[in-house]
């Protein structure tokens, strides 16, 4: 699922309907990433690297205050 194209909700139906053979009730209760960690689809993208972690801790730095 490419960011900004939306999702493929009969692509999903198929896969998880027909592909996992999983109960309408048990499909419309997944969301799409729950679904896609279903099928190993997931598993595919790589780790969080230093690059991002680091963009992360300068965005929201721990200042020691709780909210």
């Amino acid at each position: 699922m490419a960011e900004g194209r939306g999702l493929d909700w009969p692509g999903l139906m198929r896969l998880g309907l027909l592909g996992l053979r999983l109960e309408p009730r048990v499909f419309w209760d997944l969301t799409p990433a729950e679904l896609l960690v279903m099928t190993g689809q997931a598993a595919r993208e790589a780790p969080m690297g230093r690059a991002r972690l680091a963009a992360l801790a300068a965005a929201f730095p721990d200042t020691g205050e709780r909210t």
